[in-house]
């Protein structure tokens, strides 16, 4: 088992570290599972997994409940989720997951934000073939032999286990699966009664482009400039 490396670095999430936009990625986050799977955490597991997501921000149970309320509502906002790809400065390839009310205000909106950071939008399928979409779920240690659980996971289709830390630097376990294999696994860990911190969908890089100081400060501006829009939930980029 090895440290699974954090492409997303935590200088990259300034704005992150601020609750109000946490709070509001979770939010549409609930939004959608509620649409798709009902109010019911129980027969839910998306439901469960915004749970668990906004536990580990520290959303208030109340803000949570609101957002559940908001989203059975006859006045709901019907959010669609799009991807996005381009590059940024020095090749860097970028995709950005967004959830929007209004598609045409966000595509314009994302555009903007790439071409005024030197980078270029592109089109469905010109970047995201150089990422692995795939299921990533966090626990605490709390003394688990790392060996075993690996030995437990595998039929559920795990393909890495290893050490990483949550976005306040805590050492957790991370584990990834192929993105088919999401709904299993998350269902194993449950049923098998881990204590899970969080659990997402991610685009994890196939290849790693390593620049200088400079240059990846240029990278890492457009990325900031990225997850400052209200429409974007996450952004994912192959920097090493």
């Amino acid at each position: 088992m090895g440290r699974i490396f954090e492409v997303r670095k935590a200088s990259m999430f300034a704005r992150w570290d601020r609750m109000a936009k946490q709070f509001t990625r979770i939010g549409k986050e609930i939004a959608i599972a509620v649409k798709v799977g009902g109010p019911e955490p129980s027969t839910n597991p998306a439901l469960r997994r915004c749970f668990q997501n906004a536990k580990s921000v520290g959303m208030p149970k109340d803000r949570v409940e609101a957002a559940i309320k908001r989203a059975t509502g006859k006045d709901i906002e019907n959010f669609e989720e799009i991807l996005y790809e381009g590059y940024a400065p020095h090749g860097v390839a970028i995709l950005v997951e967004t959830a929007t009310d209004n598609h045409v205000r966000t595509v314009a909106n994302i555009k903007s934000h790439f071409n005024k950071g030197n980078g270029a939008m592109g089109t469905s399928g010109s970047v995201s073939f150089q990422f692995k979409k795939m299921g990533v779920f966090k626990l605490k240690h709390d003394n688990i032999n790392a060996e075993d659980l690996e030995l437990e996971l595998i039929d559920f289709g795990l393909e890495e286990l290893g050490e990483s830390t949550t976005d306040s630097g805590e050492e957790v376990l991370a584990i990834r699966c192929a993105f088919n294999d999401f709904g299993n696994m998350q269902k194993a860990l449950e049923e098998k009664g881990f204590s899970l911190i969080s659990s997402e969908v991610e685009w994890i890089p196939t290849t790693l482009v390593e620049l200088d100081e400079e240059q990846a400060q240029e990278v890492l501006k457009l990325v900031d400039k990225l997850e400052q829009d209200e429409d974007v939930q996450k952004v994912f980029h192959n920097l090493k």
